[in-house]
C-alpha cells in the first residue's frame, strides 16, 4: 500500500475520532442548556414559583430519559422502520448492550438531550399555574412518543421526510416548533394566570396586566447559557472543520442581529429599549438559524436575524394584547414562530456554496426545496398538535391541568412542594393584581357552628373630638385587592401594605423538609395599616369585615390602636391636617 494511501486512511480515522469526541461534547453542551432554560423561566416568573420551576426543569430531563430508554429511541432510530413513519420498538439497550454501545450510544445520548429540550420548552408557557403531576405526565408523553416519531421522520435515514430531502440540521422544526406548538395548545387549554386579564360582566377583556418576572438577572444568565450551549446544539453534527466553522459563524450572526433589531424596534415603538424582549430576541435568532445553520451564508443569517427580531415581538404582543393567551416567558414567540420561520428560511436562503450545498429559492430560482420545507413543517405541526391536544384534554378531564386559585395565589412552591420560598431569607413581594374576586358576595346568614369561627361584637367608636386611630388589618393574600377597593371607597387616602408571615392558634399547616416536620409553620398573609381621623373607625372595621368574612379559620384579624400625633414630612403639618388630601 502506498504511503499516501496509508496517510489518507490515518487522517480519516483521526478526523473521525476527533469529530466523534466533539459529537459527545456537543451533547454535553446541549444538556447544559437545561440550566439555561431553567434560569430563563425562573427569572421571567415570580419568586413564589421559582422552586416549582426548577423542579420541573430537572424532572422533564429525568422522566424523558426513562421514556427514551423504554420506547422513544426505538421509535425514532430503529433500523426496522415501517413505511418511513415509525420504528419498531426493541430493547437492545438491555438485551444486547455491547452492540448497542458500538453502534448507537452516541446517537442515543445526543438525541436524548434534544428530546429533553423539546419537552422543557413547554414549561415556560404554562408556568405558575400548572399542577406538577400533570406536568410530569405530559412531559413524559412528549419524550415517550411525540418527539421520537416526528424526529425519526427528519433524522432517521429511512424517515419519509429525510427521503424527500427535508432539511432541518439541528431542529428548528423537529424540536423548537414541536415545543412551541405544544406550549401554545397547553396555554390555551389551561387559560391565563389569575389577574393577567381583567374582564367586564360581558366577559370581554378590558385590561391586560403586566406580571414582571422577579429577576431579570437570572433571565439574562439563562440566555447567555443557552447561547453558549447552542454552539453544541447546532455544531455537534458537523462533519468537517470548515462545516463547523461555518455553523459557528451563522449561529453567532443570527442571534446578534435579532437582538439588535429588537432593541431598535422596541426603542422606536416604546421610547425605550425593552430588556426582556431583547433577551427573547437572542433566543429567537438562535431558533431561526438552527435548521439552516449549515446551509445559509452570512447574508442569509442576517436576514434570518432581522426577521426573527421583529417576529418575536409581534407574536408575543399578538398573543398577549389581542388573543389574550398568557405565555409568561414568550415560548410561543421564540420557539414556534421562529421554528417555522427558520425551517422555511432554508428553502428561501440556502446558498449552494455553503457546506450543505442546498438549492435555495433566492439563489437558484427553484422552489422545490421551499415546497419540501413547507410540507415538512406542516406535517410535524399537525402530528404534534393532534396528539398533544388529546393528551391535554385527557389530563384536564382526569388529574386536572391547572392548580386551584388558592394554590396559584399562594404560589406553587408552598402548595406543591412545601417550600415557604425558594429564597429562604426573603419574603415574596406583594402581588397587587386583580384576582377576579371582586364580584364575590360576602357570606350572609348563619355558618354551621362546626365550621364557623365565633363572631364577637366590636364596640362602637363615637365621633367627637378629632383623634387619630391606627387600624391594622391582617387578611388572606387573595382578598387584598377587594379590601383595598373597599377602603378607598369609604375615603381612605393612604395605606401601608406589607407581606407578612404568621399563624394563629392552629399553628399553620404541617410541612416537612427532608422528612422532618417544620415547627409552627407560618402562613403568608397581607397586613394593611391605615391611620384615620376624619373617616370613622367603625366604617373602616365594617368595610373590612364585609369583604373579608367567610366564617372560616384564616379570615384574619383587625387591631385598633390610639395614635398620639401624625406629622406630614413634606409640609410640616401635624394632627388632623396631616391626614387630609391636598386641596
Amino acid at each position: 500500500m502506498a504511503v499516501e494511501e496509508i496517510t489518507r486512511i490515518v487522517e480519516e480515522a483521526v478526523t473521525s475520532e476527533v469529530f466523534g469526541v466533539w459529537f459527545l461534547i456537543g451533547a454535553a453542551l446541549v444538556f447544559f442548556m437545561q440550566a439555561g432554560f431553567a434560569m430563563v423561566e425562573t427569572g421571567f416568573t415570580r419568586a413564589k414559583n421559582a422552586g416549582n420551576i426548577i423542579m420541573k426543569n430537572l424532572m422533564d430531563f429525568c422522566i424523558g430519559t426513562v421514556g427514551f430508554i423504554l420506547l422513544g429511541f426505538s421509535l425514532m432510530m430503529s433500523e426496522d422502520y415501517i413505511l418511513g413513519f415509525i420504528g419498531i420498538p426493541n430493547m437492545n439497550i438491555f438485551t444486547d448492550f455491547g452492540s448497542f454501545i458500538e453502534g448507537n450510544a452516541s446517537s442515543f445520548v445526543f438525541n436524548l438531550v434534544f428530546c429533553a429540550t423539546a419537552a422543557t420548552i413547554v414549561s415556560g408557557a404554562m408556568a405558575e399555574r400548572t399542577k406538577f403531576l400533570s406536568y410530569c405526565i405530559y412531559s413524559g408523553v412528549i419524550s415517550l412518543f411525540v418527539y421520537p416519531v416526528e424526529a425519526g421522520w427528519v433524522w432517521n435515514s429511512q424517515g419519509w421526510l429525510a427521503q424527500m430531502g427535508f432539511h432541518d440540521f439541528a431542529g428548528s422544526a423537529a424540536i423548537h416548533s414541536v415545543g412551541g406548538i405544544t406550549a401554545l395548545i397547553g396555554a390555551m387549554i389551561e387559560g391565563p394566570r389569575l389577574g393577567k386579564y381583567i374582564k367586564n360582566k360581558e366577559g370581554k377583556v378590558t385590561k391586560v396586566n403586566a406580571i414582571p418576572g422577579h429577576s431579570i438577572t437570572l433571565g439574562a444568565l439563562g440566555c447567555f447559557i443557552l447561547w453558549f450551549g447552542w454552539y453544541g446544539f447546532n455544531g455537534a453534527a458537523a462533519w468537517s472543520g470548515s462545516s463547523l466553522a461555518s455553523i459557528f459563524l451563522t449561529t453567532t450572526i443570527a442571534p446578534a442581529v435579532a437582538t439588535c433589531t429588537t432593541m431598535v424596534y422596541t426603542w422606536i415603538k416604546n421610547g425605550k429599549p425593552d430588556v426582556s424582549m431583547c433577551l427573547n430576541a437572542s433566543l429567537a435568532g438562535l431558533v431561526g438559524i438552527t435548521a439552516g445553520c449549515d446551509a445559509l451564508d452570512a447574508a442569509g443569517s442576517v436576514v434570518v436575524g432581522v426577521v426573527s427580531g421583529i417576529l418575536v415581538v409581534a407574536v408575543v404582543e399578538l398573543l398577549d394584547l389581542k388573543l389574550h393567551i398568557d405565555d409568561p416567558v414568550g415560548a410561543v414567540g421564540v420557539h414556534l414562530a421562529n421554528g417555522i420561520w427558520g425551517t422555511l428560511a432554508v428553502g428561501l436562503l440556502a446558498n449552494p456554496a455553503a457546506p450543505a450545498g442546498l438549492q435555495g429559492l433566492l439563489y437558484t430560482g427553484s422552489a422545490t426545496l421551499l415546497g419540501i420545507q413547507t410540507l415538512g413543517i406542516a406535517a410535524i405541526l399537525a402530528w404534534t398538535a393532534a396528539l398533544m391536544t388529546i393528551v391535554f384534554v385527557i389530563i384536564n378531564k382526569t388529574a386536572g391541568l391547572r392548580a386551584s386559585a388558592e394554590e396559584e395565589v399562594k404560589g406553587l412552591d408552598s402548595t406543591e412542594h412545601g417550600l415557604p420560598s425558594a429564597y429562604a431569607d426573603f419574603a415574596p413581594a406583594v402581588s397587587a393584581l386583580d384576582y377576579g374576586f371582586e364580584e364575590a358576595e360576602p357570606v350572609t346568614g348563619e355558618v354551621p357552628v362546626a365550621e364557623a369561627v365565633p363572631v364577637k361584637k366590636v364596640p362602637s367608636f363615637e365621633e367627637g373630638t378629632p383623634k387619630f386611630t391606627k387600624i391594622e388589618i391582617v387578611c388572606k393574600e387573595s382578598r387584598f385587592e377587594i379590601l383595598k377597593a373597599a377602603l378607598m371607597k369609604i375615603g381612605i387616602t393612604g395605606m401601608t401594605v406589607s407581606h407578612v408571615l404568621g399563624c394563629g392558634v392552629q399553628k399553620g399547616k404541617p410541612e416537612y423538609y427532608r422528612g422532618v416536620q417544620v415547627e409552627a409553620n407560618l402562613l403568608p398573609k397581607i397586613q394593611v395599616d391605615v391611620v384615620v381621623s376624619k373617616v370613622p373607625v367603625q366604617s373602616v372595621i365594617d368595610a373590612a369585615k364585609k369583604v373579608l368574612y367567610t366564617g372560616h379559620i384564616g379570615d384574619g384579624k383587625i387591631f385598633v390602636y390610639d395614635v398620639e400625633n401624625v406629622v406630614k414630612i413634606r409640609t410640616g403639618e401635624e394632627g388632623y391636617d396631616a391626614l387630609q388630601d391636598v386641596e
